[in-house]
């Protein structure tokens, strides 16, 4: 096992498609760094608001910026990300933060602020002596490592998507996250060509993971 290749599995999908959950099983289960970029961009969108800071305002975006300071706080198997040293606690959830986080994600300049960030991860991940990096989001497979060992990319219906939400307490306006995180120039949400479409509409957690799993135990037992 000591010989064990680093890998990096790249996850991507909508919201509620399954990614979370999966990924976090799967870094339990290989010993690999889990990164939710979701968190990422929901704590610049988070900062960013607490700014005053519309999306609409370009020049404010910028300036903001280029003003964070990004760090990454190992916490467990997570990786989680430190603005000035501070890490950003429940409001990253708020429904506020939920009808912003699209319309910021979509601004070129925010994408290109974290591309690094998100790549530096595996960094981190082979500091800290993991096997690897499971990474989540929706351009992992395409833009952020397009060269992963593994590229997944989950969907599910819409409306199962929506009870998902409603199950964890949450609303969330999926179809029109979907539209904008679909639409935007930079980095669209969709399937990169040779990645693994997983539709977990009517799949349990148990069984998505598992059409994951089997060919990463076959690469780590190589």
């Amino acid at each position: 096992m000591a010989s064990s290749p680093f890998i990096i599995v790249a996850i991507d999908g909508g919201a509620a498609s399954g990614k979370s959950s999966s990924s976090r099983t799967l870094s339990e289960r290989f010993n690999l760094l889990h990164v939710d970029t979701g968190s990422f961009y929901r704590a610049i969108t988070a900062e960013l608001l607490r700014r005053g800071v519309k999306a609409a305002d370009l020049a404010g975006v910028r300036a903001a910026l280029a003003d964070l300071r990004l760090g990454t706080l190992v916490e467990g198997r997570s990786a989680r990300m430190q603005l000035g040293g501070r890490i950003a606690g429940d409001e990253i959830r708020s429904g506020e933060v939920n009808d912003h986080v699209s319309h910021f994600a979509a601004i070129p300049e925010v994408r290109t602020a974290l591309l690094a960030y998100q790549r530096g991860q595996a960094d981190v991940a082979r500091e800290r002596g993991f096997r690897g990096l499971v990474m989540e989001g929706r351009d992992i497979g395409s833009v952020i490592f397009p060269d992963a060992t593994f590229r997944f990319f989950l969907h599910a219906d819409p409306g199962e998507r929506a009870r998902r939400r409603a199950n964890e307490g949450q609303q969330d306006s999926i179809a029109e996250r979907d539209r904008i995180d679909s639409s935007r120039k930079t980095a669209p949400l969709a399937c990169p060509p040779g990645a693994v479409s997983i539709d977990s509409t009517h799949l349990t957690l148990a069984e998505v993971v598992e059409q994951m799993a089997r060919p990463i135990a076959e690469r780590l037992t190589t």
